[in-house]
């Protein structure tokens, strides 16, 4: 009975044991690869469960997910040879996992190493072509994606992995630099200002020039207007005087004489000195006749 109980746990174990050998799961987010010896036999296994035949075969599994690898502060020279201060991160996943494993030897801690070394060469080579104003003032952008399409292309070839973004975190310039850098850029900026100052004076003297311009034409239009009119009147008015005059010229002189009168009386101005024989005041002498 003893010898009976024995066996039982003797197979029960040997069974466990050959379970567990035998029967693996890939999760969703790893990539996994059976070897043989050490020696790949069968990359990119699906998720899920799986049985090993035969069981002396080996599953090498990986973290899929995105993995994010922090670069340490590297110093790097631009085209104009100066220097710069830079901290970056890329963020990768593994792309063929079979490459993978035969770039890192199955040693997954190896891959920092290896990207280091390409980032690090990359980043450089970037740098060189662009200058410090390009860089602090106008193309990280440029320079990130450049970098990002680049490294991917590579490491894509060589590793086995796909680079999802190369970002540039800070960049710093050393004292010496700093200052010479802010200087030409803060020049740049009044000359620019000097420039834009000097267009908007010569825009309002533009508008003013036509402003008076726009002026003098319509005061001159107004005042060829008047005369046009005053002509016209004083035409209307001599035409009336005319035929007035023919139909009782002294009837006419009469109400000219007491138009004169009343421009010549009106106010606090009413002393002439006049010749005896003067005709202004005749129709007056003649009322004082009567």
């Amino acid at each position: 009975m003893r010898m009976n109980t024995g066996i039982l746990l003797f197979l029960l174990f040997a069974t466990t044991w050959l379970f567990n050998q035998a029967v693996y799961i890939v999760d969703d987010r790893e990539r996994a690869v059976m070897l043989r010896f050490g020696e790949l036999v069968r990359a990119d296994i699906p998720s899920g469960i799986h049985i090993k035949t035969p069981i002396a075969f080996q599953v090498k599994k990986f973290d899929g997910r995105i993995q994010t690898l922090d670069s340490p502060e590297a110093e790097y020279l631009t085209s104009e040879k100066k220097q710069l201060i830079v901290d970056s991160f890329v963020k990768w996943k593994i792309d063929d996992v079979s490459k993978f494993y035969r770039a890192t030897g199955g040693d997954p801690t190896r891959i920092d190493g290896l990207l280091l070394r390409r980032v690090d060469t990359g980043l450089r080579n970037q740098f060189g072509e662009r200058t410090v104003k390009e860089v602090v003032s106008g193309e990280r952008d440029q320079l990130m994606a450049d970098m990002t399409e680049i490294l991917n292309k590579v490491a894509k070839e060589q590793l086995g992995v796909r680079i999802i973004d190369v970002r540039v975190m800070k960049i710093n310039l050393p004292d010496n630099v700093s200052e010479s850098v802010y200087q030409r850029m803060r020049t740049e900026r009044e000359r620019l200002a000097q420039e834009l100052r000097s267009e908007g004076r010569e825009e309002a003297e533009k508008i003013q020039a036509g402003a008076d311009r726009q002026r003098t034409i319509i005061i001159a239009n107004a005042y060829k207007d008047s005369e046009i009119l005053r002509g016209e009147g004083d035409a209307t008015a001599a035409d009336i005087y005319a035929r007035a005059y023919g139909k009782d010229a002294q009837f006419y002189d009469f109400y000219r004489s007491l138009f004169a009168y009343r421009e010549v009386f009106q106010g606090d101005n009413n002393f002439l000195i006049l010749k005896p024989d003067s005709d202004f005041l005749k129709y007056i002498k003649s009322i004082d006749k009567k």
